[in-house]
């Protein structure tokens, strides 16, 4: 049985790794500010957290993992460019008794750089790849920078497209989405109620305010409700395009043709697919076998919702293990968090536990 002590070592042995590709160790309060995280990460974290009340501090987040209090370090004070590392407990509530932990040791590895971010992108999956080696462990990638730029040239209204964006990170609410603003499916009863309650000139009572909401903002809403109803649906070829994007599984090199010939007819991804290209070639010049290298169009979007672009995972044979690893980049969270400022970063973690009990059961 692999216990802490186990667990520690492995970090050990990846921050020793970390530090000889230039990171420099940092480290993370345990308790952390839940405004910040439940902004960042959505209120669907909260399930997953451990929130506590501080009489001083307010409300407080055992931390869920690193990437957050290391931006906030790097955007407050750090240099450019930079490599981090850590390693130490992250904490996550588990929905089902499983074999999942609750509380388990994180190593990461993340680089801020504005130089070349295809070749910064390859040098931590790479390094990634070469530390897992001997586990031979299956590895997927995916781009979630392609997918909201597919979602952002639909033929639309914006608050449609927002919608979709702000549900990428959860497939079934998208898919429920695209499916009512493509015409598959209907208008929710409740909605075309209190719609046809409005068009008959018989506006809901409203308060001064409800919850939240000022009667401002609820006559603001049902503007918005009332202009998606007017709205055309969204074009059946574009539905279809998206969802043919939404399913694309293939080798990589595979994968970027099925993506270049889409861009003929969806030339918002062209950036996010030369982006794609050039770390493929990035990738290739660092050792890595993009031939063999499975893509997921879909992979990342049960994550946290930080990663912008490039994500990738590494997954032992058990499919009811975590991911051993994972990570991807995350420009834009730079950029909420540096009050201004931002650079291009990106970084992935290992779960060490996890690393040694697969090295434990390879033994056995």
């Amino acid at each position: 049985m692999i216990g802490k002590p186990e667990a520690r070592a492995e970090a050990d042995r990846l921050m020793a790794a970390f530090r000889k590709a230039g990171a420099v160790p940092v480290e993370a309060d345990i308790l952390q500010p839940a405004e910040v995280l439940l902004d960042l990460y959505g209120e669907d974290i909260r399930a997953r957290a451990y929130v506590t009340a501080d009489p001083l501090r307010g409300e407080m987040m055992l931390r869920p993992d690193f990437t957050v209090p290391v931006v906030q370090m790097h955007m407050e004070d750090g240099a450019e460019p930079a490599r981090y590392c850590y390693a130490g407990e992250v904490f996550r509530k588990q929905e089902h008794l499983s074999e999942r932990k609750s509380e388990y040791f994180q190593a990461g590895y993340e680089v801020f750089t504005r130089d070349n971010p295809a070749a910064a992108d390859a040098e931590v999956f790479a390094l990634f790849a070469e530390l897992l080696a001997p586990l031979k462990l299956r590895a997927a990638t995916g781009d979630i920078g392609i997918l909201t730029a597919a979602v952002r040239g639909l033929k639309t209204l914006e608050t449609r497209k927002a919608a979709l964006l702000r549900h990428i990170w959860r497939p079934r609410r998208f898919t429920q989405l695209l499916d009512r603003f493509g015409g598959r499916v209907g208008v929710p009863e409740t909605r075309a109620r209190l719609l046809a309650t409005v068009a008959a000139g018989e506006a809901p009572a409203t308060a001064p305010a409800i919850g939240l909401r000022t009667e401002a903002e609820i006559a603001g809403r049902l503007a918005a409700l009332q202009e998606d109803a007017a709205a055309q649906p969204i074009a059946a070829e574009e539905v279809a395009r998206l969802d043919d994007l939404l399913n694309l599984t293939a080798k990589s090199p595979a994968a970027l043709g099925h993506l270049r010939e889409m861009a003929r007819d969806v030339p918002t991804i062209v950036p996010a697919v030369d982006r794609m290209e050039a770390r493929l070639g990035a990738l290739s010049a660092k050792g890595v076998d993009v031939d063999a290298l499975d893509f997921e169009a879909s992979h990342g979007r049960t994550t946290l919702e930080y990663y912008d672009g490039f994500v990738f995972s590494f997954h032992a044979a058990d499919p009811h293990l975590p991911p051993v690893a994972s990570g991807g980049r995350y420009d834009a969270l730079t950029a909420v968090l540096g009050q201004g400022r931002s650079i291009p970063a990106v970084g992935g973690v290992v779960r060490p536990g996890l690393v040694a009990e697969l090295k434990e059961a390879a033994r056995c």
